[in-house]
């Protein structure tokens, strides 16, 4: 039973963090809890984290991180292909870790524990027993 809750609490909190990001970068959270509060803050810190890239490539390179941060907490709510989404989850997360690293000095990922949370769904993608998954309740 330990490892069901330990297993509903990553799905939960995996979700909501990533959620979280996206309801800030369009807008949802007040001034006061934002980091971008608006979609081109959010562009510009795309591109602060990834200088390498050409300015034509930020939009979508944004744009594609945030179906990505839609896409995956969903599934992981509802329970939709748990180990899938939380490999992609985990590796989404690593990918904005290594680029706010190799970018902005390792202090930035620490802070904001984007490592911890990648490493947080590479754990839930191994845990295999179901528990409040849709998976379950239409097999």
């Amino acid at each position: 039973m330990e490892t069901k809750i330990i297993k509903l609490f990553l799905r939960l909190s995996i979700s909501a963090g990533m959620l979280s990001a996206v309801a800030d970068r369009f807008g949802l959270w007040s001034e006061k809890f934002s980091s971008w509060g608006n979609w081109n803050a959010f562009l510009e810190y795309t591109k602060s984290i990834n200088p390498w890239l050409p300015a034509s490539f930020i939009p979508v390179t944004g744009a594609i991180a945030t179906i990505g941060e839609i896409i995956f907490p969903l599934c992981l709510l509802i329970g939709y292909k748990t180990e899938f989404f939380a490999k992609m989850s985990g590796f989404l997360m690593l990918l904005f870790g290594l680029s706010m690293c190799f970018s902005l000095g390792i202090k930035a990922p620490l802070d904001y524990s984007v490592f911890a949370a990648s490493a947080g769904a590479f754990a839930l993608s191994l845990m295999k027993e179901k528990f409040w998954e849709v998976d379950t309740l239409f097999s």
